[in-house]
């Protein structure tokens, strides 16, 4: 579980630290463009990443066939999962472009939608690349080929860096684009992780007979259909996730720059500590779904009980940190006290859901594994929005609570969707 999570860990570390370079780079231009950056993530990933999210059924059909010695069948799910995604590729660029004047519409500040409105069209042209290295990766994965996906993912961030000083403040004779300049760069930085991995898919094929080349590549409906089936669930799970976030964040917009900063930072931070259980909740997904397809039931249950260990050590440890030094924390990303202040308190609140952050990620890729993505996608709809939100509304509106009323509703919905989704896992690995 070590070999095939820590590298992807890291990958989803490298993903992360990509958004937290955008964050520092954004804070000379002041909380309005750290805010805006933040708001138009909280759109465009929930957006996104849910569309994306119909190729996650790749975890099962390809981990299963590789676990019973079929790679032809692994290779055959590449091809469905790439005609998958370039069904979704313009729905998903044109519900981005949509979105921005339904954020106007909402109400959002109009100092942080000045520098949100070009960063999302900047950010929308990385959806193709998005789209082509899912489903790259989903498949190298699966086939026990990692070290590409964290090289793309690590080595990306320098793309991404240099990308942000030239593009955001005018160096080497471009112009000086501000936040809109990490959005670009941000899709340079993307379309350089899709060419990595796709790079590494035409390498594996050469060492091994460029079989999959010699297979049709007309799209397989009926496959393309089991995908969706397995993906749709999932994806409605991510969607589900990623919106609360959104919303809630388009919400704490509603309240003054210093909160909707906060909410920004503290956000970054529980979604970098996320990264780690992430990935070890897609080597679960793996690890689960070869054991399943060698028909090895009891080695499923292991994968799956490993897996939530190594996320309990790692995600415990991270709330431990929250809860003694959140101020410290909040300081790397910003020098105004304000800021710090008020971020300190959202991260205290965040400590006590880290430890079920970490169980409801793991529990759910070792359930992808096994071909259940509809009870995770239960438990979030529920968890989230029939009893987060109306919680995190009252103690933000009714009672006057502010951001951290907001963060108390999603701590208390966090820790029942872990607990609910241990549960399911140990009646599914019995």
């Amino acid at each position: 579980m070590l070999r095939l999570a820590a590298p992807l860990a890291l990958a989803e570390l490298g993903w992360m630290a990509m958004g937290i370079a955008d964050t520092i780079m954004a804070g000379p231009l002041g909380a309005a463009a750290v805010g805006a950056g933040t708001l138009g993530n909280m759109i465009y990933y929930p957006v996104v990443v849910t569309g994306i999210g119909l190729l996650l059924g790749m975890d099962t059909l390809v981990a299963q066939s590789f676990g019973a010695r079929d790679p032809r069948e692994c290779r055959r799910t590449l091809i469905a999962g790439w005609w998958l995604g370039l069904l979704l590729m313009g729905p998903l660029m044109l519900l981005i472009r949509a979105s921005i004047p339904v954020l106007y519409a909402a109400g959002a500040n109009p100092h942080v939608m000045r520098h949100c409105a070009p960063y999302m069209l900047a950010l929308l042209w990385s959806i193709p690349a998005m789209v082509a290295f899912t489903a790259l990766r989903r498949y190298l994965q699966a086939v026990d080929i990692v070290k590409p996906v964290t090289f793309a993912l690590v080595s990306a961030n320098l793309v991404n860096l240099l990308g942000d000083w030239v593009l955001m403040y005018g160096h080497w004779g471009a112009p000086a684009m501000g936040l809109a300049g990490s959005g670009w760069s941000t899709s340079l930085a993307r379309l350089y992780m899709a060419a990595v991995l796709a790079g590494a898919v035409l390498w594996n094929e050469r060492r091994t007979g460029n079989r999959l080349f010699h297979l049709c590549w007309k799209p397989d409906w009926a496959r393309i259909r089991r995908l969706a089936e397995l993906g749709l669930p999932a994806a409605g799970q991510i969607g589900f996730e990623g919106a609360i976030f959104g919303v809630v964040t388009v919400l704490v917009a509603r309240l003054d720059e210093v909160s909707l900063a906060a909410h920004s930072i503290a956000v970054q931070v529980i979604s970098t500590s996320f990264m780690v259980p992430l990935g070890i909740s897609s080597a679960a997904a793996v690890r689960v779904g070869q054991a399943l397809g060698r028909k090895d039931h009891a080695a499923a249950a292991r994968a799956g009980w490993t897996a939530l260990l190594l996320s309990g050590v790692c995600m415990g440890s991270v709330g431990v940190l929250l809860l003694v030094a959140p101020g410290e924390v909040v300081r790397w990303f910003i020098r105004d006290p304000a800021v710090i202040a008020a971020g300190a308190v959202l991260l205290r609140i965040a400590a006590f859901f880290e430890l079920f952050d970490g169980f409801q990620v793991v529990a759910t890729g070792a359930l992808r594994g096994a071909g259940d993505t509809r009870s995770p996608m239960l438990v979030h709809l529920v968890g989230y929005w029939g009893f987060g939100m109306p919680v995190a509304c009252v103690l933000c509106f009714r009672y006057g609570w502010g951001a951290p009323g907001i963060w108390t509703g999603l701590s208390l919905a966090i820790i029942l969707i872990g607990s609910a989704l241990l549960v399911v896992w140990r009646k599914r690995a019995a």
